[in-house]
């Protein structure tokens, strides 16, 4: 078995045993190649962590080649439909901009139940926190608050012979749904979203 000294490391080795000096050159290029690995996974750590908060960045800025997709800017846009047309899904464009309904049950949201934060399809804009949401039965996403005065407008409707209250995005006016005063308490108020407009962020750190 090698054994340590003062002096340097005693090998057994069949030529007999032999001894390398702590001083010598072997030791301090050993330090110096040491230390250089070290700097590299240090470097290449930080480099990660950099090219990963880019990726968030643009990941939060951008979305589907969406140059107005963000979900940190909160500043209202207005965008010409023909511009709006040629950024989003055919679906998309009919319900957020042709003021559409889908079919009920069909969204995946309807019976979604993970917590986090609802955001504008279209924009970025966040419109609900998930403990918001509730089971209405009606067959689209229901939600008895937003997540902010701000972040739903409302409009009359008095299509289809009805009188409704239309509400769209805050910051980028895409038609979302309808709002409905039969919603459960604290409010008392439905929000009827279609599922489609809704982009959905889970929060990770939080437990059911």
């Amino acid at each position: 078995m090698p054994q340590i000294y003062e002096f340097g490391l005693i090998h057994n080795q069949t030529s007999g045993p032999f001894v390398i000096p702590l001083n010598t050159r072997f030791w301090q290029n050993m330090k110096k190649t040491i230390l250089y690995l070290l700097c590299l996974i240090t470097v290449q750590s930080c480099s990660g962590s950099t090219l990963q908060q880019k990726a968030t960045i643009m990941e939060d800025t951008t979305k589907n080649n969406n140059p107005h997709f963000s979900r940190t800017d909160s500043t209202k846009i207005t965008v010409a439909e023909d511009a709006w047309k040629k950024i989003l899904s055919p679906e998309v464009f009919y319900i957020a901009r042709q003021k559409g309904t889908e079919r009920p049950w069909t969204s995946k949201f309807e019976d979604f139940k993970e917590l986090g934060t609802y955001y504008c399809a279209v924009c970025g804009n966040a419109l609900f926190k998930s403990n918001t949401k509730f089971d209405s039965g009606c067959g689209w996403p229901s939600f008895f608050e937003p997540l902010t005065k701000t972040s739903i407008i409302y409009l009359q409707d008095n299509t289809l012979g009805m009188k409704r209250t239309e509400v769209q995005c805050g910051r980028c006016e895409s038609h979302l749904g309808h709002v409905f005063e039969d919603g459960p308490p604290p409010t008392g108020l439905r929000y009827c979203i279609n599922g489609v407009v809704l982009d959905f962020v889970p929060k990770p750190a939080e437990k059911k």
